[in-house]
């Protein structure tokens, strides 16, 4: 497998410290609101690779945080009187609503910043020590000036930043901080602000130094991928690089990798631009699992643009499979292999199909995790079921069954679940009871009273086609 490492700007091979293990950690949300799309997509992203490296034979602990104490969390807690707990633990479960429905698997360890202190007040102190970091009225910072290789991500350098470039959101600057640069590790204590001990005072931890101490804690000083959105790199990722190889003494991460951006107008999809769909939102109109099928219909490191008529697409793009594995389902259940003489020739070809799928859907997803191939070898194969499974097709129950089970393996590793439809209550009994009444039309060659039947049945949101096995019904 190769993979695009932001730190050198080229696809590498993929060789992880130790054979057969991986370790993953991939920035989590800021618990003060729903999330919305842009927020998902590397939530999506790198669930997926944690997936694939599974599907591949990996044993994969994969880490992803919650950040719970924030200024914005902080803020909502305050107008709405109360304490930040209530906030975090309120949008953590909201998290979860979505996140669960969107197939995106339980991380191996998912640490809150308010659950990490003692590790985070002890790099802090394991900094001073060293002399990266100093000691300011409203806090503590990292000296970057103390890092020669600061900057060797983002590939900024250091004199060209500019003031206050090190903060996550604007605010005043330190009093008397030594280069613009320099970010914040602990926020001394303020009114209406909540505070831990610390030997240099009561405070909070930065956002930057929160994931360096999470991922010290539960992975270790040097993980094989560090992921996130393309908006992380700098500063966060690139501060995060500065204060845990300053303290460990050790690289952070083999390999970075990052989204890109959800676009709306070909504008950053973000709450604070104001122009972001939430994912609660977005499923009033589009299931969660077209959601993420439009995710992962792009390859993760090309923007990719929201607007009804891409989802639309989406929906339509997946209800293809979708359509051709209830037809391998049904069609498989009801054929009859001793009809067809020439069924050996017709089934070789099936699973040379399936074969020729698998082998492309890998060879996309070791480039790089490039999902967009790896759903067009999954089309290549429902094209080939598809017209094996037709009125005139003649390919095994068996070879139809090996191609069922191929498509649905694949997707499983995208995470799109065929096997359990969530917007699929099944065909009511009365539809079925239409379905027979048309049927014993036709045989007593009623055609037109089948037709009126047909159309009642259309009106009720269902469709019915005959197949050599029989009547076979779905949703419109």
């Amino acid at each position: 497998m190769k993979i695009y490492n932001t730190l050198s700007k080229s696809k590498e091979d993929f060789v992880p410290i130790e054979p057969g293990k991986v370790t993953i950690y991939a920035c989590g949300p800021t618990v003060y609101n729903y999330f919305h799309l842009g927020n998902a997509r590397p939530f999506v992203t790198f669930d997926t690779l944690r997936r694939y490296l599974e599907y591949r034979g990996y044993e994969v602990r994969f880490c992803q945080n919650f950040t719970d104490i924030d200024d914005k969390i902080i803020q909502k807690a305050n107008q709405e009187g109360v304490s930040i707990d209530v906030i975090s633990e309120r949008y953590i479960n909201e998290y979860y609503v979505d996140a669960d429905q969107l197939g995106i698997l339980r991380p191996t360890y998912q640490p809150r910043a308010t659950e990490t202190i003692e590790e985070i007040v002890s790099m802090i102190s394991d900094l001073l020590d060293k002399g990266f970091a100093y000691d300011l009225e409203d806090g503590l910072y990292f000296d970057v000036s103390k890092y020669d290789e600061y900057g060797r991500l983002s590939h900024f350098r250091l004199e060209d930043l500019l003031a206050g470039a090190g903060e996550r959101v604007s605010a005043e600057d330190g009093l008397g901080k030594r280069n613009h640069g320099d970010f914040v590790l602990w926020k001394k204590k303020k009114d209406n602000e909540p505070a831990w001990p610390a030997p240099w005072g009561e405070g909070r931890p930065g956002w930057h130094i929160e994931c360096s101490a999470m991922i010290k804690k539960h992975l270790g000083d040097t993980i094989d991928i560090h992921g996130g959105g393309q908006d992380l790199i700098f500063p966060h990722h690139e501060n995060e690089i500065a204060q845990s190889t300053c303290s460990s003494g050790k690289p952070l991460a083999r390999y970075w990798m990052h989204n890109a951006f959800v676009n709306v107008d070909n504008e950053k999809m973000s709450k604070s631009s104001g122009n972001f769909f939430m994912i609660r939102d977005i499923v009033q109109k589009y299931s969660y699992r077209v959601i993420r099928f439009f995710i992962l219909s792009g390859h993760y490191r090309m923007p990719i643009n929201f607007s009804d008529e891409l989802l639309a697409a989406a929906t339509n793009s997946l209800n293809r499979i979708i359509e051709s594995v209830r037809n391998l389902e049904f069609v498989g259940s009801h054929r009859s292999d001793s009809r067809f003489e020439d069924v050996d020739s017709e089934s070789e070809a099936l699973e040379k199909a399936v074969t020729e799928a698998k082998e492309a859907f890998i060879n996309a997803m070791d480039d790089d995790l490039n999902t967009a191939d790896a759903i067009t070898a999954i089309f290549m194969l429902v094209r080939a079921a598809n017209s094996a499974a037709s009125q005139n097709g003649k390919a095994s129950a068996i070879s139809l069954k090996n191609a069922l089970n191929m498509i649905i393996e694949l997707c499983g590793v995208l995470g799109i679940n065929l096997t359990i439809d969530a917007e699929d209550e099944g065909v009511p009994a009365e539809i079925m009871l239409l379905v027979e009444q048309r049927a014993e039309a036709k045989r007593a060659k009623n055609f037109a009273g089948a037709d009126a039947i047909r159309d009642q049945i259309s009106a009720l949101g269902f469709v019915v086609k005959d197949t050599p096995s029989g009547p076979q019904v779905t949703k419109q």
